[in-house]
């Protein structure tokens, strides 16, 4: 049964529906906050809240769009009311999920975070968008309300722009002094 056929069951007040979808979604929604909130607990309240979110809308809900992407929409409109509710606080660091690589892994997972992290924050979500959650192009325009063709160009520009902070992290110092001369 396809997420779309559950949800319209939900609408029609299916409990096992709904506890399919969550079954299906409730690890991707968690790791969707999780890479953005500094806080796991935090995470863990947002990712119910949109379970909640979603049980409250199931009446608003149309078929328009992959269920997926109605879901991260979701959640990503549930993060920047978060973001906005905590703009006093100090800015947060992007949250690093325990990595589940090797060891001779682990520094190069932790140097591309860190550049991913340093990135603008638009540009940083929509390339964790597409390379964490898997969204589709077509997913990511419906998550940001962005017409596919913005997307695509954002997404090119993200991916330059990491790249250029891949590059200048990974350039020994000694090679920078020298060209200095």
């Amino acid at each position: 049964m396809t997420d779309e056929q559950l949800m319209l069951d939900v609408q029609r007040g299916s409990r096992e529906a709904f506890v399919e979808l969550f079954e299906r979604y409730r690890g991707p929604i968690w790791r969707f906050f999780r890479r953005r909130v500094v806080d796991e607990g935090r995470a863990e309240e947002l990712a119910q809240d949109l379970f909640l979110a979603l049980l409250q809308g199931t009446t608003r809900y149309e078929p328009r769009a992959p269920f997926r992407s109605y879901l991260f929409a979701i959640a990503f409109n549930l993060l920047l009311a978060d973001r906005r509710k905590a703009a006093h606080l100090p800015v947060e660091t992007l949250a690093v999920e325990p990595p589940s690589i090797r060891d001779a892994d682990l520094d190069t997972a932790l140097w591309v975070q860190r550049s991913l992290a340093s990135l603008e924050p638009r540009d940083r979500e929509i390339l964790m968008l597409r390379e964490y959650e898997q969204l589709t192009y077509d997913e990511i325009a419906h998550v940001l309300g962005l017409p596919v063709n913005t997307v695509r160009s954002r997404l090119f520009r993200a991916r330059m722009a990491l790249k250029a902070i891949l590059e200048e992290q990974h350039t020994p110092k000694a090679q920078v002094s020298h060209a200095g001369r």
